[in-house]
């Protein structure tokens, strides 16, 4: 008996992000994110003492969207949270590379929103399930244009902030960052080869909360970039 036919493929490009003042796109390969990396009310976690282990999660590369225009509200949640986070990019691979050798493989910087169905994802933590439900649903990953590094530096320090209709929600500094970018980098190069494309969102500040139709977003990293985007209608 024969196989049935191989269904056709649609001809898709490979997701890529804007570059500051540039024509040219980033290509991305792969989208991984920090859990929990700013100290939050109620945590016992100061930046830089009695840190426990990073630990990541991922997007599909297809998630990630230019943080413009409408973002649509997702199906399946009533609690659909933003998270701004500064997002490094990668332009050279590394394997076990130590912290110190860490910014040497990083191409750019970008201010991106890691958005949420919070509701689900508190559903499969008390469930003890993947977030995969909560985190990888389409355009979940709204981003800004890539500054290259030799515009934006390595910031270490800089306002993250974020306002839902003009009140601010998220305010923080990035030397806040328990597990800063150098050590982010070298930490997931022990865990998989990173390499050129690959982004990393790397943690939100306190003050998540939900979002509803017709919101206005405006957000971004000091040093970095700024952005603005409304809730679409469901």
């Amino acid at each position: 008996m024969k196989n049935p036919p191989i269904p056709a493929l649609p001809t898709v490009q490979a997701p890529t992000l804007a570059i500051t003042n540039s024509t040219d796109r980033f290509p991305i390969r792969r989208v991984f994110c920090i859990g929990r990396n700013y100290p939050w009310p109620g945590s016992a976690t100061p930046a830089g003492t009695g840190r426990e282990p990073p630990f990541f999660f991922m997007k599909p590369a297809d998630t990630v969207v230019p943080a413009q225009g409408l973002i649509a509200y997702p199906p399946l949640t009533e609690e659909f949270c933003h998270e701004i986070e500064l997002v490094v990019a990668i332009g050279k691979a590394c394997v076990h590379v130590p912290a110190e050798a860490a910014l040497d493989h990083v191409w750019g910087y970008a201010a991106g929103l890691d958005l949420t169905r919070r509701d689900l994802q508190l559903e499969a933590k008390q469930a003890g399930r993947p977030w995969e439900g909560a985190k990888a649903f389409d355009a979940s990953a709204p981003c800004s244009p890539l500054v290259p590094v030799h515009i934006s530096g390595h910031p270490k320090s800089g306002t993250v902030w974020l306002a839902v209709n003009g009140t601010e929600r998220q305010h923080a500094d990035l030397a806040e960052l328990i597990w800063p970018v150098h050590e982010l980098i070298s930490f997931l190069s022990h865990s998989v080869a990173l390499q050129p494309g690959d982004l990393i969102f790397t943690g939100t500040p306190a003050g998540v909360a939900a979002l509803l139709p017709g919101d206005v977003i405006e957000a971004g990293i000091e040093g970095v970039a700024a952005f603005s985007l409304s809730i679409a209608p469901r």
